[in-house]
């Protein structure tokens, strides 16, 4: 069903058009959370990384508001035309604008930090899962961009690791002996991490998943 709607609206001037602004939104929240990992992971200073960061979260969100503009004024026009296309996109664009507020809310935790993590820290708690949340997006544009179904499958399975690896960090800095200001910092990471891997394998999924079980990807999965 995916690969004929994304056969359908790539002939079509307007979907085509929504399609490379929505590849725009997930380069863009992709370069927000590897600028954010660099700064909090290896305490690169880039010069006006907050300006930068804020800036590129706003261009985000007007690409949300114009896609949405549009699709609703697309339906009023033709309204028995593209449905199932304009609803997809229309789910997943908000998940691309989400990506872009957790990595800003990830920047936030480095201004909380009284010092810098670290890698080596950072690598005992969360053990490289900011590589995996990269090579994540990655599957994800190969799987939504180009239909590609196993792209799509994978996701699922770093759902599985990476949910289950946050939550066994929160649990972990809970009993630990890090200072408090670390402890609530490793936390909110943990709990951004996930919420960054949900938003990808969402739109991942949107590959194979009917329509009507977007945004419930874990359940989709525990039934089959």
């Amino acid at each position: 069903m995916f690969k004929n709607l994304l056969s359908f609206w790539k002939g079509k001037d307007f979907l085509a058009q929504v399609f490379e602004e929505f590849k725009g939104m997930l380069d863009d929240s992709e370069f927000m959370f590897r600028a954010v990992c660099s700064r909090l992971l290896d305490n690169v200073e880039e010069p006006d990384l907050k300006k930068r960061l804020y800036e590129v979260d706003k261009k985000v969100n007007l690409l949300q508001k114009g896609i949405r503009k549009r699709i609703v004024e697309h339906l009023s026009f033709q309204p028995t035309v593209d449905v199932t296309a304009c609803l997809l996109l229309m789910s997943v664009v908000k998940d691309a604008e989400r990506l872009g507020d957790y990595a800003k809310n990830l920047y936030e935790v480095t201004e909380l930090l009284e010092k810098p993590v670290g890698r080596a820290l950072f690598t005992e708690y969360f053990n490289g899962i900011d590589k995996d949340i990269l090579t994540l997006f990655e599957q994800t544009k190969d799987a939504f961009i180009g239909a590609d179904e196993d792209k799509a499958k994978l996701a699922w399975g770093y759902e599985r690791g990476i949910a289950k690896e946050c939550d066994r960090i929160v649990e972990r800095v809970a009993h630990s002996d890090l200072s408090v200001n670390q402890a609530v910092c490793f936390a909110l990471v943990a709990r951004h991490f996930k919420r960054i891997m949900a938003h990808l394998v969402n739109i991942a999924t949107s590959v194979i998943l009917p329509l009507s079980d977007l945004d419930y990807f874990d359940e989709r999965r525990a039934n089959d």
